[in-house]
């Protein structure tokens, strides 16, 4: 876990200084350069299509347990046909595995983030709360939207930014080559865009 953590802080200052991601890119072994260059690309898409939200409507809280979730995209990918790596990817873009508690500035709610509207037309009569729910709604709505025939098609109704989609996709590569990734990302602390700037956000059972 503590390497999970310096990990993501290596990442993120990477996705922030582009001459020194790129030296670093050319020393590391192939495989590991390109899954490092998913990442900070995907960081840096997703940077430059979130709004900053008011710190004080910020709220975080413990997610379900890694293998819970695994268990889940793994039934919703039987139920829906929608890859469970794509899933764990959504969840992880959209509220860190659900650790990010608030509703976004679009007024998106849940660990898989919906807006009520499309929530009630495929949430399965669940609850946009829970992550049981949530990953099946959101593998619900993907199916009907063109996955797994067209998975970016899908995704861009998810959230038509195509920065989005290709985040996404390249977190799903990631976490779909090796397990070990997605308990990785799991592992990562909580780093949110604020109106006051970027926050680490910490609280009850995060660190």
């Amino acid at each position: 876990m503590l390497y999970a953590l310096y990990e993501q802080r290596l990442y993120r200052l990477l996705a922030r200084r582009a001459l020194p991601a790129r030296a670093t890119f050319r020393r590391l072994p192939h495989g590991l350069a390109a899954y490092a260059r998913d990442v900070v690309v995907a960081h840096r898409e997703l940077v430059s299509i979130t709004p900053p939200l008011p710190a004080a409507r910020v709220r975080v809280g413990p997610a379900a347990p890694a293998s819970a979730l695994l268990r889940w995209y793994r039934e919703a990918e039987r139920r829906f046909g929608v890859p469970w790596n794509v899933l764990a990817a959504v969840n992880f873009v959209e509220s860190a595995f659900g650790k990010l508690h608030s509703a976004s500035a679009a007024g998106a709610q849940g660990p898989m983030q919906f807006l009520p509207a499309t929530w009630r037309t495929y949430g399965l009569g669940g609850n946009v709360h829970d992550p049981h729910d949530a990953i099946l709604g959101a593998a619900n709505y993907l199916r009907a939207s063109g996955a797994p025939t067209s998975i970016r098609r899908a995704l861009h109704a998810y959230n038509p930014s195509p920065s989005y989609v290709d985040a996404v996709l390249r977190y799903a590569r990631r976490i779909g080559a090796d397990i070990h990734a997605y308990y990785s990302f799991y592992s990562w602390q909580v780093f949110v865009r604020t109106t006051s700037g970027v926050r680490r956000m910490t609280g009850p059972g995060l660190r």
